[in-house]
């Protein structure tokens, strides 16, 4: 008995150094495509877009080389708790349901949430009752809408945001809830963009939204987190997160 038992205690402490010596020489990041500017594919077939050119800046900046690894939203935090990938890096917002699950590093972006419909639908957003609103499935938009007006509207969810803007132009829907930046390039910024338009109030409240974007790792990777952590403040110190952002936003997209 004793014998097993130091066997078995032999074999959790190699467990246990094995898991801490980790390198991290390569890091798998798990992103929902499209999503722009956010990520989504280049003409070639790649993937490019903000937080893939600053996710592959802070791979750099840790010796790691990132493998992105495009993950339906539905299923993305399952991904992760199952090992599929180390990290969840696709405009995902810190709140504390989602911590309950995973880590976070520090945020790395933070931008409020808009409504977009077509010019001249002239919604009155103190009596919505019986529109039909789009949402991303399973998203903290998906949250706000069902606690704030989940009674009032009928909330049509989508796997992505793309087959909502398609059902928005079409008019099975009358507005889609998302970030400013995503329905900026989604839509108003796309050919034909110019008859559509913001809507409605600005949303930033933390208990839907809340406290930014961050970089979702398993918990027990508290290494990862750390030093993922740690290179977006350095690279936001050398400046070169501004020169990213800059590519794709004409505002401080970091916020406050």
């Amino acid at each position: 008995m004793k014998k097993l038992i130091i066997a078995i205690s032999c074999m959790l402490a190699f467990t246990a150094g094995s898991l801490q010596a980790k390198d991290w020489k390569e890091v798998r990041i798990a992103v929902d495509v499209p999503y722009e500017p956010f990520e989504y594919k280049a003409s070639d077939g790649t993937l490019t877009g903000f937080e893939i050119d600053l996710g592959n800046a802070v791979c750099a900046e840790i010796g790691a080389k990132c493998e992105w690894i495009p993950q339906a939203w539905d299923g993305i935090i399952p991904g992760l708790l199952a090992r599929k990938y180390d990290a969840i890096m696709s405009s995902m917002s810190i709140t504390e349901e989602r911590k309950k699950k995973v880590d976070f590093t520090g945020k790395y972006a933070l931008i409020p949430n808009k409504f977009i419909a077509k010019k001249g639908a002239n919604l009155d957003f103190d009596n919505l009752d019986g529109q039909k609103i789009a949402v991303q499935r399973a998203t903290t938009h998906d949250k706000y809408l069902t606690d704030n007006y989940g009674d009032k509207v009928e909330i049509v969810r989508y796997g992505s945001f793309d087959e909502a803007y398609l059902d928005l132009a079409n008019g099975r829907v009358v507005a889609v809830l998302g970030d400013a930046s995503a329905l900026e390039e989604g839509v108003l910024n796309k050919e034909g963009g110019e008859g559509y338009e913001f809507v409605g109030p600005s949303l930033t409240d933390p208990k839907w939204f809340g406290d930014g974007f961050g970089i979702a790792v398993r918990k027990q990777d508290k290494d990862l987190t750390e030093k993922l952590d740690a290179a977006i403040l350095s690279l936001r110190d050398k400046g070169v997160y501004q020169e990213i952002a800059a590519r794709y936003f004409n505002y401080d997209v970091y916020g406050e």
